[in-house]
C-alpha cells in the first residue's frame, strides 16, 4: 500500500514535470511563431507602404499633369473670352464715340452758323460805320450844306430815312407816301390797331433858329427872331395837322421830325406854348434821339403783334422742342449708363485676369519632387479661396 502511494506520488510528479515542460515548449514555440508572424507582417507592411507611396506619387503626377492641362485649356479659353470681350467693348466704345462725335459735330455746326451770322452782321455794321465816318469827314460845315431850304429838306429826309430803315421792317413803312388827298408825306408807318398809320414829316427851321442863337444881334432883332421862330414852328405844326391827319386813313396824330437836337431842345426849354399847341393839334415833336425811341417802340409793337398772330405755331414748336429735349436727355442718360457699365466690365475683367495670373504663378512655384504630405495640403488649401 505505501508502495502504491509512493508510486502514485512519483507518477503525479512526473506528470506534473511533463506538463510544465510541455507548456514551456509551447510558450517557446508560440514566441517563435509570434516573431515569425511579426517579421512577415512587417515585411508585408513595408511592401504595402512602398506600393502605396509609389501609387500616391503616380497619382499625384497624373493629377498634376491633368491640372496643368486643365489650366492651360482654361487659360486659352479665358484668353479667347478676354479677346472677344475686348473686341465687343471696343466696338461698343466706338459706337458710343461715334454718337458723341455726331452730337458734338451737330452742335459745332449750329454754333459755327450762329457765329458766321454774327460775323456777317458785324461786317455790315463796320461797313456802315465806315460810310458814316466817310460821310462825317466830307461834311465841311452845316452852314455850307444847308444853304437853302431845298438842301435842308433833303437833309431832314435823308436822316429820317436812315433812322427808319435801320429799325423798321421794309413792309412796315413807305417813303414819300401819297395820301388820298394828294399830299405826299416823307414817311408813313403802318402800325397795327388801335394806333393805325402814322405820318412823319421832316421840318428844319434853320434860318430863324440861327438868328435866335446869334448873340451879336441887338435886343430888338433878337425878339423879332424869337417871334419868327415861334411863327415858323406853329406853321409847320399846323401844316402837318392839316395835310397828314385824315380820319379813317391815318391815326389821330402825326409826327414832326426835327433833324437837329438843338432845335428840339430850344423848343422844350423856352417855348412851352409851342409844345402845348402841338399837343392840342395832335402833332408830336421829335428829335433824332426821341425818334429812335419811337421807332424802337413801334418795332416792338410790330413784333408783339406778329407773335400774337403766330402764338399757336410758336407753342407747337415749343412742344416739339420740349419732346426733342426729353429724347436728348434720355439718350444722354443711356449713353452715361453704357459708359459706366463698360468701365465696370473692364474693371471686373482686369480684376479676374490679375487673380488668374496670380494663380498661375502659384502653380508654377509648386515642387513636385517634395514630400507628398507637404504638397497635398497646399492643393487642398488652394481649392476654394483663390479664384473669387
Amino acid at each position: 500500500m505505501p508502495f502504491m502511494i509512493i508510486l502514485a506520488v512519483f507518477a503525479a510528479a512526473g506528470l506534473l514535470f511533463l506538463l510544465k515542460h510541455g507548456r514551456r515548449q509551447r510558450e517557446v514555440q508560440a514566441e517563435q511563431l509570434n516573431q515569425q508572424l511579426q517579421q512577415a507582417l512587417n515585411t508585408q507592411l513595408q511592401s504595402f507602404r512602398e506600393k502605396f507611396d509609389e501609387h500616391q506619387l503616380n497619382t499625384l503626377k497624373t493629377l498634376q499633369e491633368s491640372l496643368q492641362n486643365s489650366l492651360l485649356f482654361a487659360r486659352r479659353q479665358i484668353t479667347d473670352t478676354l479677346d472677344q470681350n475686348r473686341t465687343e467693348i471696343d466696338k461698343r466704345l466706338k459706337e458710343i464715340s461715334g454718337q458723341v462725335e455726331k452730337r458734338l459735330s451737330e452742335g459745332f455746326e449750329k454754333t459755327t452758323s450762329v457765329f458766321s451770322d454774327v460775323v456777317k452782321r458785324l461786317a455790315l455794321i463796320d461797313e456802315a460805320q465806315k460810310k458814316i465816318t466817310e460821310l462825317s469827314g466830307n461834311v465841311v460845315s452845316l452852314q455850307a450844306v444847308l444853304s437853302d431850304k431845298r438842301s435842308r429838306g433833303a437833309f431832314g429826309e435823308v436822316q429820317l430815312n436812315a433812322l427808319i430803315r435801320n429799325v423798321m421792317p421794309e413792309n412796315q413803312f413807305s417813303l414819300q407816301h401819297t395820301l388820298s388827298n394828294g399830299r405826299r408825306v416823307d414817311c408813313m408807318l403802318f402800325l397795327p390797331e388801335p394806333t393805325g398809320n402814322v405820318a412823319i414829316d421832316a421840318k428844319f427851321p434853320l434860318e430863324s433858329f440861327q438868328k435866335l442863337t446869334d448873340f451879336t444881334l441887338p435886343e430888338a432883332d433878337k425878339k423879332a427872331a424869337e417871334q419868327q421862330f415861334r411863327v415858323d414852328i406853329k406853321k409847320h405844326i399846323q401844316d402837318i395837322a392839316d395835310k397828314y391827319i385824315i380820319s379813317g386813313e391815318t391815326s389821330e396824330g402825326a409826327i414832326l421830325f426835327l433833324p437837329a437836337e438843338a432845335v428840339f431842345a430850344e423848343i422844350h426849354a423856352h417855348y412851352p406854348d409851342l409844345v402845348e399847341y402841338a399837343q392840342h393839334a395832335k402833332v408830336w415833336l421829335v428829335s433824332p434821339t426821341t425818334m429812335m425811341a419811337i421807332l424802337t417802340t413801334a418795332s416792338a409793337v410790330l413784333k408783339d403783334e406778329a407773335t400774337r398772330k403766330q402764338v399757336h405755331i410758336i407753342q407747337e414748336h415749343l412742344k416739339y422742342l420740349s419732346k426733342d429735349f426729353e429724347r436728348f436727355e434720355k439718350r444722354m442718360d443711356n449713353l452715361a449708363r453704357h459708359i459706366g457699365q463698360a468701365n465696370d466690365d473692364v474693371a471686373d475683367v482686369h480684376k479676374s485676369a490679375s487673380k488668374i495670373t496670380s494663380r498661375f504663378q502659384k502653380i508654377e512655384k509648386v515642387e513636385l519632387d517634395g514630400p507628398i504630405a507637404a504638397v497635398t495640403p497646399n492643393l487642398e488649401a488652394a481649392g476654394s479661396d483663390e479664384l473669387v
